[in-house]
């Protein structure tokens, strides 16, 4: 078989000598062929914001790899955040995606039909983070056999489960994103299972404090200030920053990991326990087990802040955990004696990572994908949802704004009970006026708000509903 065909197949052939070969499946090796082949992997970004960014910074210097085309409704914002991104200007001067695929260099376009609709392009990167919009572009890039690493995982905890499918129903991959927090937990399960243990909790820390719930995009700054210092606020968007602190990105990141890897949330979600990187396993485990959390199989957040305001000494805020369980006595012996991190008993013990770095390390979902034909954590089953939940006592009438608005939060909910309850989805909680009075901490429901049934995404979570109802 020539070392074309065994490209075309996904594969990679390193030369020992001039007569023997060998297939090896290191992604590096296999980009390395893909670009001697002169076949690199074909990309199309759709939205150039950080996470956008930080990618683009890496794949202009990452062997079989080629940027076809990035697509971002401003695209004087999108050549500026190339520009950041350390990119010459002569490179993303294309004219046209062909001019682009000719010249090995990339098209800049407001129109991100173009990307998902061009039979040349392999991987769609979906990066906008409106839950609305990323179903749609998974859809349609599923529907034109193109594979989805879908960094917005607002959208995939609406409807991931039913896209999932849809991908593998026709034949590509839908996968979460490598460097965001979620693709790096669901690794750390899949090395505990793959290992023999039994996963007891997952999750990563985050800076939490009960308060935060109430922070609005105007308030944020007050707590932004105590541990960021930011120079030029107008470089941020405070809405999106505030999802962060207000709880709801978390919800969102443990339902993307119950879903893909069949953890569960909790009964009333996550309760944010302040804990050291050393401390997961002796407090992400069971009650029973003189743990903090109902039961083992769920995830959990650590915070970085203890409840009277101050810092938790060498926290996880930036990093992601698993809590696993040794089996036996010898394993619990070799747990101790190989240094990991145990709770007092060394029944249970922890592995941690202990940051993130988002987009940097986003090729490998794109190379996985694409020459693997694998996903780096892909929505499984429908076990976890994310509730919209008033922040203040809400009136009929108003119009809710979203996630990190002035509105509502996203609580972690089991699906079983945001199915029997009728809760409203927080992704699809934007934009839509209410049609009752909501207290504040009460999760909303599909009831309360006036929802338009034509609306895509309604019509796909709804699919999705009906078909993992089961």
């Amino acid at each position: 078989m020539s070392i074309s065909h065994l490209c075309d197949r996904g594969f990679a052939v390193a030369c020992l000598d001039s007569t023997e070969r060998t297939v090896v499946v290191n992604l590096h090796h296999m980009l390395l062929a893909r670009k001697a082949a002169g076949k690199p992997v074909t990309i199309g970004l759709i939205g150039a914001g950080k996470f956008g960014t930080m990618f683009l910074s890496q794949v202009r210097v990452t062997d079989g790899m080629h940027m076809v085309a990035i697509a971002d409704l401003n695209v004087k914002r999108a050549h500026a955040h190339l520009d950041v991104a350390c990119w010459p200007k002569e490179q993303y001067q294309a004219t046209s995606m062909e001019d682009a695929l000719k010249h090995g260099s990339t098209f800049v376009t407001d129109n991100a039909d173009l990307l998902v609709d061009n039979p040349a392009i392999e991987v769609i990167i979906e990066a906008t983070g409106d839950p609305r919009n990323g179903i749609k572009y998974a859809l349609k890039s599923i529907q034109n056999k193109k594979h989805v690493i879908m960094v917005n995982v607002e959208a995939d905890v609406v409807a991931g489960p039913l896209l999932a499918r849809k991908a593998r129903e026709a034949g590509v991959v839908y996968s979460l994103a490598w460097g965001d927090q979620p693709a790096l937990i669901c690794e750390h399960i899949d090395w505990a299972r793959a290992a023999g243990f039994k996963v007891v909790s997952a999750g990563k820390g985050t800076r939490y404090h009960p308060t935060y719930h109430q922070s609005t995009p105007d308030t944020v700054w007050d707590i932004l200030d105590k541990y960021l210092k930011i120079d030029d606020r107008n470089s941020i968007n405070p809405k999106m920053f505030n999802s962060f602190v207000d709880g709801t990105k978390s919800g969102i990141e443990m339902t993307a990991v119950c879903n893909a890897t069949g953890l569960e949330s909790q009964t009333e979600g996550l309760s944010f326990p302040p804990a050291t990187r050393f401390e997961h396993a002796e407090i992400c485990k069971p009650k029973s087990a003189g743990g903090l959390l109902e039961r083992a199989g769920v995830t959990e957040v650590t915070s970085s802040v203890y409840r009277d305001g101050s810092d938790v000494p060498h926290n996880l805020v930036m990093g992601t955990y698993v809590v696993f369980e040794a089996g036996t006595d010898y394993a619990q012996r070799c747990v101790r004696e190989y240094n990991l991190l145990p709770d007092k008993s060394a029944k249970y013990a922890a592995l941690y990572r202990p940051t993130h770095m988002i987009g940097l390390e986003l090729g490998i979902s794109v190379a996985s994908a694409a020459l693997r034909h694998e996903s780096t954590g892909s929505a499984q089953m429908f076990n976890s949802d994310v509730i919209a939940t008033a922040k203040r006592d809400l009136k009929a009438g108003e119009m809710l704004d979203g996630e990190g608005g002035f509105c509502v939060w996203g609580k972690q909910t089991p699906a079983k009970t945001s199915l029997k309850e009728g809760y409203l989805p927080l992704g699809l909680a934007h934009s839509v006026k209410l049609k009752a009075d909501v207290k504040a901490g009460q999760r909303l429901k599909w009831s309360d708000a006036e929802i338009d049934e034509t609306d895509l995404a309604v019509k796909v979570r709804r699919e999705m509903e009906a078909a993992f109802s089961q």
